[in-house]
């Protein structure tokens, strides 16, 4: 064969994802039908299910391109581009995502250390529940450059709420802008001064074609979504579809460099008077993980609210 080569070699893009539940092969499995990585490792205690699942993953890849999918161990961390941490017990009915902290610290200490025996680059994301708390802890314990470490944050909140808005208005999703930002939890608030639709306020638009928009109508928008969450796992024991494909945008944004901003947590480092704790703002993603948190211009009660969001988290991460 002539030295020319016939096929165009691609990047090894490499993901290992710490956790095979429902989260975790769902995430490997949103990576895979997109064809984000070229090689997906799911390493868990179970190693037989984290095998299982890999096998059900990779038997569609035939229509589904180039990316391979394995169980593996924490060796594997080594050369990933980007490691997805989503260990732990899910949260169950009832429960607010800060009741899990003494179960999930542990074994997110353990993970942890585990992953820096092997860590050589790349970017590390936190899924596990209380998001803020643990991407907090994960970044203190590994000692990265600032941003190499974040959590998925409120992006689920904010998409499901995109969602409403489009419901509501009949707009494509792609349209809407707006964040949910602060705790992944019960003191995260919508930016409503910020919400546009295709660069119109949601108060120019409303009144240009006839709908209702005030107090009343973000009210009921924002109380549904803020229980989605719960009702999800009262109607079928727990969520993974909807923060797969969150993490699988976050991801693309960090494996092909495809900048994309979203409300992701990682600790701030002074922007909006905060420091000290982890919780979701504006954020710009790309190779790097986070890299620059934006400073919006917000009302005085939002930006009151965010710092009530940041004084709930420091207390929090003062008891442990």
């Amino acid at each position: 064969m002539s030295e020319n080569k016939i096929y165009a070699a691609i990047d090894n893009r490499k993901v290992a994802i710490i956790g095979a539940g429902a989260v975790g092969s769902s995430i490997a499995y949103a990576l895979t039908i997109r064809n984000l990585a070229s090689e997906i490792v799911l390493v868990d205690v179970d190693n037989k299910r984290a095998h299982g699942e890999a096998l059900d993953i990779q038997h569609g890849i035939s229509y589904m391109g180039m990316s391979s999918v394995r169980a593996g161990g924490y060796e594997d961390c080594a050369n990933c581009d980007l490691i997805i941490i989503t260990a732990g017990r899910a949260r169950r009915v009832g429960e607010t995502r800060l009741d899990m902290i003494s179960d999930n610290i542990g074994i997110m200490k353990n993970v942890t250390d585990q992953i820096k025996k092997h860590y050589t680059h790349g970017v590390i994301m936190v899924v596990s529940n209380p998001v803020d708390i643990l991407t907090h802890k994960v970044a203190e314990w590994v000692d990265l450059p600032n941003g190499r470490v974040f959590g998925t944050g409120c992006i689920l909140d904010t998409s499901r709420l995109i969602r409403s808005i489009s419901d509501y208005t009949g707009i494509n999703t792609e349209a809407i802008k707006c964040n949910i930002v602060g705790e992944h939890g019960d003191t995260q608030f919508p930016v409503w001064s910020r919400l546009s639709i295709a660069g119109i306020s949601m108060e120019e638009y409303c009144e240009n074609v006839g709908l209702k928009w005030g107090d009343a109508q973000k009210n009921e928008l924002y109380e549904k979504i803020k229980t989605m969450g719960a009702d999800i796992i009262a109607s079928k024991g727990r969520t993974h579809y909807g923060i797969a494909t969150c993490a699988c945008s976050l991801a693309d944004a960090v494996l092909n460099q495809r900048l994309t901003i979203a409300p992701v947590s990682s600790p701030l480092q002074g922007e909006y008077g905060i420091e000290g704790v982890s919780i979701s703002v504006p954020s710009i993603v790309g190779v790097n993980g986070v890299e620059h948190r934006l400073e919006e211009h917000w009302t005085e009660e939002e930006l009151s609210k965010l710092q009530t969001s940041a004084r709930q988290m420091k207390e929090t991460l003062a008891k442990l």
